[in-house]
């Protein structure tokens, strides 16, 4: 087994659960992690026989484009499309950061994860 990790994706997108917050929108992070036996990759050398990372960011980029209220929903359709696309991995773990978050004080960000 082995993982396959994107960190810090970066997006400006109109998520949010207040309806000015899909008007003006928001920065946002995300990580993924994918574990699967990574055996054949390793010994084949070979694209197609592993996780590619690029369609994931694709993937991601994609969810990140539908204007979502939970931080929660976006991660969980990030998780059900590289399941969809990727059905041999483990586990897909995905978290969601909202920067400057409206809670009323100082927050840096609000992050959520998922495991699934």
């Amino acid at each position: 087994m082995g993982t396959i990790s994107l960190e810090g994706l970066e997006f400006f997108a109109y998520h949010g659960f207040y309806d000015e917050e899909q008007k003006i929108g928001n920065k946002y992070s995300v990580d993924i992690t994918v574990t699967a036996d990574l055996s054949e990759p390793a010994r084949l050398d070979r694209l197609s026989t592993t996780v590619n990372y690029g369609e994931l960011y694709t993937i991601t980029h994609e969810a990140m484009q539908r204007p979502a209220r939970l931080l929660e929903h976006i991660a969980h359709n990030i998780i059900e499309e590289i399941r969809k696309r990727y059905p041999q991995v483990e586990t897909v773990e995905v978290s969601v950061s909202k920067f400057n978050p409206p809670i009323g004080g100082v927050c840096h960000r609000a992050k959520i994860t998922l495991r699934g």
